[in-house]
């Protein structure tokens, strides 16, 4: 293998498997963001009939493509066929939402105030809407090399509002990158998209030159928090600082009140390893952290959810990158006071990237002013706490993706008072079942305070789109410079007209 190339390397062997390319030179990335520049009035100009043709080009090119994208997901990445299979619906689907979302028109929030008097005198004719930031960059995730990763929601969501996208490839799966790019860059030439609607970029140094250069109007980032400051940092020294949207680090908080650890001890420790333990722990929803009551109602609960631990096997994590912060957070965890590990799984055999799966433990009053942060792989720490010390435990956690309670329904009282709470904490709340699994749909939160993201605007779901638009208005302007969305008698978009919203006929 060559030392100075992208390597593909298997995590169950923690072996190298081929060179898959070369890093990207400085001089290749200016060439990959000028040419999404010289393709972004082309494709703007196509307007929302082209941008929902190819994305429904990308999902039948990706469909098509199943077996070998599958396979090779399962080399790079060492995770299960079904978890691949099922993260491939999903990012075919997330494309033909994102051409649905186009076909439907609202995004745009077209707006239009004819001129007329107003209490404040004689008003000109203002059309707004919602236009394209530009080209934008999105990096790949590690733990999704599909739905968050090349072809993944930031990518379609870009192209969706009329944006070429530049992507930075995971060095975790460098080889299932390729691939996916090249499925994408195919389906989109033959539903009749502007050369070079998409680049493709490997390698750090690569990534940082491409937030910088002037061609890129905006970022689309999940992936650590170190890495996401780093790229802040890179484009706070733009002359031209842009908008970044990253998803970064979240502990997700689990609440299991007294009457839910009675009723279903033994489902919710089912459930919560399941939760904990899936896809090796490296989930971004994965729970961090679970208050369960002291005293015997929640014993049940914890000595099933030990056992349990007790039975699971070796993880092989993504890189030797993931690896090693397992280690350093387990070691963090287990050094805080008061914590003492209750359950272990086997241990790895051999080499590669395999660890083992953690179950702790603590009080909440030897947490109350402990910083705990998110360990990414298969482990949770358990709080066992007082009913009088769970608000000032809550009121000390850092920002989520999300939070979850599990309660029964005459705790009405104690669910309200634990919403209240939470709200702050957190972008999707969930009052049963666990957080892992996002559903991809209109109605979809996948956000949450810092450090959970830095944005207001989601990264799954339809309203993703509105990190890549921003707001144009026209104002007394001819019939003939204005987009169609924005001309009288357009009906087949929801739009509001002089203050009333006007739905299509």
């Amino acid at each position: 293998m060559n030392p100075s190339s992208i390597v593909s390397i298997d995590p169950a062997l923690g072996e190298a498997v081929e060179d898959v390319t070369a890093p990207t030179t400085t001089d290749q990335v200016a060439e990959v963001c000028q040419a999404a520049a010289a393709a972004a009035g082309p494709y703007e100009a196509g307007g929302r009939k082209l941008w929902s043709r190819v994305l429904r080009a990308m999902a039948e090119a990706l469909e098509a493509r199943r077996p070998e994208i599958v396979l090779l997901g399962q080399r790079e990445t060492a995770l299960p066929a079904a978890r691949l299979e099922g993260e491939l619906s999903r990012t075919v689907f997330q494309a033909r939402l994102f051409a649905d979302v186009v076909d439907d028109g609202a995004f745009l929030e077209a707006t239009i105030d004819h001129a007329a008097q107003t209490p404040m005198g004689p008003g000109p004719d203002l059309r707004r809407m919602l236009i394209p930031i530009g080209p934008v960059a999105v990096f790949g995730a590690s733990n999704f090399p599909l739905a968050f990763s090349v072809p993944g929601g930031d990518t379609v969501s870009a192209l969706a509002v009329g944006c070429p996208v530049v992507l930075k490839g995971h060095e975790s799966h460098p080889a299932l990158s390729v691939l996916a790019f090249e499925t994408l860059r195919e389906a989109a030439r033959k539903a009749g998209a502007p050369e070079n609607l998409l680049g493709l970029v490997f390698g750090r140094q690569a990534g940082i030159e491409l937030v910088m250069h002037p061609s890129i109007q905006a970022v689309g980032f999940t992936g650590s928090l170190s890495g996401g400051r780093a790229l802040t940092e890179a484009i706070a020294l733009r002359p031209d600082p842009i908008p970044f949207f990253g998803e970064l680090a979240s502990l997700n908080p689990v609440v299991v009140t007294a009457g839910a650890a009675s009723a279903r001890g033994n489902e919710l420790a089912r459930d919560l390893v399941s939760s904990v333990t899936g896809s090796a722990g490296q989930l971004c929803t994965k729970p961090g952290l679970v208050l369960i009551p002291t005293g015997p109602v929640g014993d049940v609960l914890v000595e099933e959810a030990a056992r349990l631990v007790t039975d699971t096997g070796p993880s092989v994590l993504l890189n030797a990158r993931v690896r090693d912060a397992y280690a350093d957070a387990t070691g963090s965890f287990e050094r805080a006071p008061g914590m003492r590990v209750i359950a272990e799984g086997s241990p790895p055999e051999g080499a590669g990237y395999a660890v083992t799966a953690r179950l702790l433990e603590t009080d909440a009053s030897q947490l109350l002013g402990v910083k705990l942060d998110e360990c990414f792989g298969p482990t949770t720490v358990i709080l066992r706490y007082e009913p009088e010390q769970v608000g000032r435990v809550i009121d000390q956690l850092p920002g989520s993706l999300t939070a979850t309670i599990h309660a029964e329904v005459d705790e009405r009282e104690l669910v309200a008072e634990l919403t209240t709470r939470l709200r702050g904490k957190a972008g999707r709340l969930l009052y049963a079942g666990f957080p892992t699994g996002v559903l991809v749909s209109w109605a979809q939160h996948h956000g949450g305070p810092w450090p959970a993201t830095n944005s207001q605007h989601t990264s799954v779901g339809a309203t993703a789109v509105r990190r890549f638009q921003r707001p144009m208005a026209w104002q007394s302007a001819p019939s003939w410079v204005l987009p169609e969305e924005l001309l009288d008698g357009t009906t087949n978009i929801p739009r509001r007209v002089d203050g009333t919203l006007d739905l299509p006929s």
